[in-house]
């Protein structure tokens, strides 16, 4: 299980990230955009994954990770249940989600640091 305080200290660890209300979420934008949501009632994230990365991460456990059943998750929204999730795979999932959405200076770091690996 991930707590919230882990949770928002994974989400705001990658550079220039801000938190603000989504409607009855919290969002994490980096330049505006949204990379991950959190909502605390459901004790879920929901992350920006291209279709690719979805398909790859979706093959784990279903029960942890999952498409969001609509057209949305079509579009890779995809929602992690943080009572269920190891903090090594919501911190990959974090970080492909942050590459998806961030501006390529900011994402280069990561992106090297996979290709590294």
């Amino acid at each position: 299980m991930v707590s919230f305080v882990t949770f928002r200290k994974l989400a705001t660890s990658f550079p220039e990230v801000d938190e603000a209300s989504h409607f009855e979420n919290h969002a994490f934008r980096v330049k505006k955009k949204i990379f991950v949501t959190l909502n605390e009632k459901e004790n879920r994230c929901c992350v920006k994954l291209s279709p690719v990365d979805q398909s790859a991460f979706c093959t784990f456990d279903l029960d942890v990770i999952f498409p969001v059943p609509n057209k949305w998750g079509k579009q890779g929204w995809t929602l992690i249940n943080l009572k269920k999730v190891k903090k090594e795979m919501l911190l990959d999932a974090l970080t492909t989600a942050y590459i998806e959405v961030a501006p390529e200076k900011l994402a280069k770091p990561y992106i090297e640091a996979r290709e590294n690996l």
